[in-house]
């Protein structure tokens, strides 16, 4: 009986094991098949492109001018930032995309999208790498990193010094001069879809440069409405017709909404109400600041009445940004109309509804999963 028994195991364990191997291998043949159907897709891109497709390095060149990956500027889901140098000692920032993310997708996106654009407030691509699963994107070098890291005040190391309110009025004329560009002035519009502050470079003179296009959409200039499959943004900048239909069509105009919200939080409008939020979960903020305009409340931080004057313009052009319905917020060249003309000529616009992600109606159709970041590629 024990021969039996111990044959009997050594059978089962035996059948297991060639289970678990007729398993890894068609995983493995599956997972191949899939490559090889991205690099074939990515493959045809690049020569349906024709003679606009930037320089191409190798993976070794990648290596070579980041020192072997030796100087991380940053990280996030999509992959890792390294400081570089080109042979002509040109300072460049090389984005490396995670091995296991997406279909190539997003990659294809981010050089169709960013080799179109030539703007003084788009950042400057440079060129890309692609041997199979070794991707990754040279840009210029930034000196002053993201704009997040310039109005989030943790207490950190890390944490740099506050903005003055010049400055910021001139970051955000700048960005929406990169947006105009980008749904106006490129012969393809181009809707980026993750206007945030962590998408948002400054250069030595706090230039801002619009950067990571790896959710942005190609367009025709004369048709408005796009198609989309799937919801593309970050939690807290994405309009709500991007992820509930009853909202409207998604347009340029998401691009106008998530700006709104990355201004208003470059002034500490939006920080500020959160924090009052923390004690309220019925309070909406734009609710808050509307309140705060309606009784002149002094802005934090800003101490002259030129300073109090532009930061009142920034929140109130805002707050014609999100408006909830697509069709009641402005194009983003009269944005910057309003922006630059008088704080006496705007009209402080009507209270938006509740909208995603604060509360949800309750016949909204919702196209996405909860999650603080998401893209068509995940």
């Amino acid at each position: 009986m024990t021969f039996l028994h111990s044959f009997h195991a050594g059978i089962a364990v035996g059948v297991a094991g060639l289970v678990l191997i007729s398993v890894l291998i068609l995983w493995r043949k599956k997972t191949m098949n899939r490559q090889n159907v991205n690099d074939q897709n990515v493959e045809l891109f690049f020569r349906n492109y024709g003679s606009h497709v930037p320089k191409k390095y190798n993976y070794s060149d990648i290596k070579r001018m980041t020192n072997s990956f030796r100087d991380k500027l940053g990280q996030g889901g999509y992959g890792v930032v390294y400081k570089g140098n080109l042979l002509d000692g040109q300072l460049v920032a090389v984005k490396v995309l995670n091995e296991t993310k997406g279909t190539g997708e997003e990659f294809i996106n981010e050089v169709a999208s960013i080799s179109r654009t030539s703007h003084v407030n788009i950042v400057n691509f440079l060129g890309f790498c692609y041997e199979r699963n070794k991707r990754a994107l040279v840009y210029e070098f930034m000196s002053n990193g993201s704009l997040d890291k310039f109005i989030y005040n943790d207490g950190s190391p890390n944490s740099n010094h506050q903005l003055d309110c010049k400055t910021l009025y001139q970051i955000a004329i700048g960005v929406a001069r990169g947006l105009e560009y980008l749904h106006r002035g490129c012969n393809t519009r181009i809707v980026h879809f993750d206007i945030k502050p962590q998408n948002i470079l400054l250069d030595d003179d706090f230039c801002p440069k619009i950067a990571d296009f790896g959710l942005a959409k190609l367009g025709q200039r004369k048709k408005s409405i796009m198609s989309t499959v799937g919801a593309r943004g970050t939690i807290g900048y994405i309009a709500p017709e991007v992820c509930f239909r009853n909202f409207g069509g998604v347009s340029h105009k998401s691009d106008v909404y998530s700006y709104g919200m990355m201004v208003l939080e470059m002034i500490g409008r939006r920080k500020d109400v959160e924090v009052e939020r923390v004690h309220s979960t019925e309070v909406y903020f734009p609710d808050c600041i509307y309140e705060q305009l309606e009784h002149n409340e002094d802005f934090n931080g800003f101490t002259t009445e030129e300073e109090k004057g532009t930061a009142k313009k920034m929140t109130i052009v805002s707050l014609w940004c999100i408006q909830t319905n697509p069709a009641d917020r402005p194009s983003i060249t009269t944005v910057i109309e309003m922006l630059e003309g008088s704080l006496q000529s705007l009209q402080i616009p009507a209270k938006p509804v509740a909208s995603f992600p604060s509360r949800l109606e309750e016949d909204s159709s919702p196209l996405l999963p909860q999650s603080s970041s998401i893209d068509s590629t995940n």
